[in-house]
């Protein structure tokens, strides 16, 4: 969730669902790329101590490989996670498997590797759910879609976000079944205004057929999402560690909130 662009390509650390009726009610806490603050990001060992720590469920960033094949990673290129430069699109899974994502990290994590979406899936618990953000286009979803089906996951475990529209559209066509939102965040015009607009946020909502809007925390204010809820869409905020600000978006109406310390903020949410 660092890019800073109106339609960026990047999202989150830890999602944490939570209802939109109080702040006492219990937050359903969705792991950022994992326990990604204690364990290297978008990795099994992130995604099972998000388990430990008692997430209830998990987003991962997932792009297509050159022999099509599914893999957790959030950048395009490797680089930021090892000493070799791989275009993730440009190559094969087992050439990226060979790397180990975890050595920048704490010493036990020496080894790691980039699991595959199939991987992923295996080890989400049958009452946890997953966020699965497309970082790629829409080239990905017939594959995603048969890994999907071919998994032991209900329906209801399954979330799509992504924050390119058209990715969105296309999952809503072949698999409507499965809860999809769009993300995106802010920046103000020479005028001060928002964009993109309220009203632009609804029109692409309803064109793509996506079930909510999930946005980052800056910029955005009350009305904005008084109107995105008013017209039945969901509305999910990201990244936020402050109990403080968690707070007001919950009383703003937020249904989910992306942190990068689940554990610490329910517990501060709930004092």
């Amino acid at each position: 969730m660092q890019n800073k662009s109106f339609i960026p390509e990047v999202f989150l650390g830890c999602l944490v669902m939570l209802t939109p009726l109080s702040v006492a009610s219990e937050p359903v806490i969705v792991a950022h790329r994992g326990a990604s603050a204690d364990a290297p990001e978008n990795t099994l060992p992130a995604f099972e101590l998000a388990w430990k720590q008692g997430a209830d469920a998990i987003e991962g960033d997932f792009h297509l490989t050159k022999d099509k094949r599914i893999v957790c990673i959030h950048d395009k290129t490797t680089k930021r996670y090892c000493k070799t430069n791989l275009v993730v699109k440009d190559s094969t899974l087992a050439e990226l498997k060979r790397l180990d994502v975890g050595h920048q990290f704490a010493g036990q994590f020496k080894g790691t590797s980039i699991p595959t979406l199939k991987e992923v899936l295996a080890i989400v618990p049958s009452n946890k759910k997953i966020y699965i953000e497309i970082k790629c286009g829409a080239e990905i979803t017939p594959f995603l879609v048969k890994q999907i089906k071919s998994s032991s996951l209900s329906d209801s475990q399954i979330i799509i976000i992504s924050f390119q529209a058209e990715v969105i559209r296309r999952i809503k066509e072949v698999a409507p079944q499965w809860k999809a939102y769009w993300l995106s965040s802010f920046r103000k015009d020479g005028n001060g205004q928002l964009v993109p607009t309220v009203q632009t946020v609804e029109r692409t909502l309803k064109r793509i057929q996506a079930d909510g809007f999930s946005s980052s925390k800056d910029l955005i204010h009350q009305d904005f999402i008084k109107d995105i809820l008013s017209k039945r869409f969901e509305y999910h905020v990201w990244t936020i560690d402050q109990p403080a600000v968690a707070k007001k978006f919950l009383k703003w109406g937020a249904q989910s909130i992306t942190t990068n310390q689940p554990k610490t903020l329910r517990e501060q949410i709930m004092k």
